[in-house]
């Protein structure tokens, strides 16, 4: 059986960590499976929208695989930290829009995938942090880069420090969750936040993330650079003239991606 499920329905890309038993969490062979599909939506046009959760009630991800860990030499200790950080990155640089469906435990690596999505959604009742320094370790797959972009410095530091858990409302009020739902109510969540961006021209779509993400990282000056440049890839396309034609001709318009 697959340790990384995934498939496609109406443009959506379900991608589902596959190890209920073990939490969820990413041994080296998971690592690669997700790395090979997450390389392959990269550069799919059907799919405009990505959603990755975890099998099962309990856990989005607890994170590494302490299991396997223990038996690993010093250099699988360092391929498996180069393979987590290379794929949590190339999720982080999809172009296509990433929501992570939170349906649990969000621990460790499983919370620096989390973050690495863009819209983290959570059941009401899940537990998530960086526990990392309570095993003598720091988080390495983007955590102590990317939590402090969203609470700021002395915030990541404080739940880096301590590993803190915490809730998905807490979570919620800091800003590393967009909503907190009813377990029932999460893949449905997920689903119509993914209906509402893709209403839209998927070409924009990209490259407003692009250049969100690319200017985040920079100065205002060449963020607005990125900006100028990102629009400008829209200027010319089929979509952006049907939305000039549809709202003359007051209906919806139809987007191909082109």
């Amino acid at each position: 059986m697959s340790t990384v499920l995934y498939t496609k329905k109406n443009n959506i890309a379900y991608v589902t960590i596959n190890r209920e038993e073990s939490l969820n969490c990413f041994n080296y062979e998971t690592l690669k499976c997700l790395q090979a599909v997450t390389d392959e939506i990269s550069i799919d046009p059907e799919v405009k929208v990505v959603i990755f959760t975890g099998a099962g009630n309990k856990a989005f991800s607890a994170g590494a695989d302490l299991k396997e860990r223990k038996h690993l030499t010093e250099t699988e200790v360092r391929r498996n930290v180069k393979a987590i950080r290379d794929v949590f990155n190339s999720i982080a640089s999809l172009p296509q829009p990433t929501i992570a469906a939170v349906n649990g435990y969000a621990l460790g690596g499983g919370f620096e995938l989390m973050i690495a999505c863009d819209f983290p959604i959570a059941v009401e009742d899940t537990q998530m942090g960086l526990t990392e320094t309570s095993w003598a370790i720091i988080p390495g797959a983007g955590g102590t880069q990317r939590l402090p972009r969203l609470v700021g410095e002395m915030k990541a530091k404080e739940l880096i420090f301590t590993a803190k858990k915490f809730s998905a409302q807490e979570g919620l009020s800091m800003g590393v969750v967009l909503q907190v739902v009813k377990k029932e109510e999460l893949m449905s969540t997920c689903e119509q936040l993914a209906v509402d961006m893709m209403k839209n021209g998927p070409v924009a779509l990209k490259q407003a993330k692009y250049a969100i993400t690319q200017g985040m990282n920079t100065d205002l000056q060449t963020g607005l650079a990125i900006e100028a440049k990102a629009y400008e890839l829209t200027i010319p396309t089929t979509d952006r003239l049907e939305a000039l034609q549809a709202f003359s001709e007051k209906r919806e318009p139809e987007y191909i991606g082109k």
